[in-house]
């Protein structure tokens, strides 16, 4: 049975579409491959086909000699590309946490990114060892929602979102660690 490490990716541009990562994003994205290097013996490294995550992927892959082999199904449950105000936007992305079952106009209902990104997680039990996922905050909520039920969720993760980076541990589909960000604060 494998570890999953699912990577929040790193400190991402302010920008509609498909941003890369920020500088800081780029520093956040390395610790955390030299982190999972040292502490995660892992066997493989996926990511969501978006820029910022391919990027922290590609960090993460760089430290720990793996290949990114990239999947649809972890990308986020809605992406903001700019052709609506950022507003709309993000009283679409309200309404579709405060409704799991709510389709968004640009993207999935929460209950169908939750289950979207288990299917990945099922298809992927027969590995052994640590397998990071490079994925996104509300799919990885959405995910969480799936699996232990909200209340079991640090109220923070629905209204703050999961931070830049952090790791949340899954032992096949138990969960281990939420939103960790630890790992950020030690020194290599």
């Amino acid at each position: 049975m494998p570890t999953f490490y699912l990577v929040q990716h790193g400190d991402k541009q302010r920008t509609p579409g498909d941003p890369g990562l920020t500088e800081l994003g780029r520093a956040q994205a390395a610790r955390t491959g030299r982190w999972l290097r040292h502490n995660a013996e892992l066997t493989a490294c996926y990511s969501s086909p978006f820029c910022r995550a391919r990027e922290t992927a590609e960090a993460v892959a760089a430290a720990t000699s793996m290949r990114v082999q990239v999947d649809p199904r972890l990308r986020e449950r809605m992406n903001w590309d700019g052709s609506r105000p950022l507003a709309a936007f993000l009283a679409d992305w309200a309404t579709a946490t405060g409704d799991r079952d709510h389709v968004p106009r640009d993207g999935d209902s929460s209950r169908r990114a939750g289950d979207r990104l288990r299917g990945f997680l099922v298809d992927h039990l027969g590995l052994a060892g640590g397998v990071a996922v490079v994925t996104h905050g509300g799919v990885t909520v959405d995910l969480l929602r799936t699996l232990v039920g909200d209340d079991q969720l640090p109220t923070r993760l629905l209204t703050d979102g999961v931070p830049s980076c952090a790791l949340t541990v899954l032992d096949g589909l138990s969960v281990v660690e939420i939103a960790s960000v630890d790992h950020l604060a030690t020194h290599d």
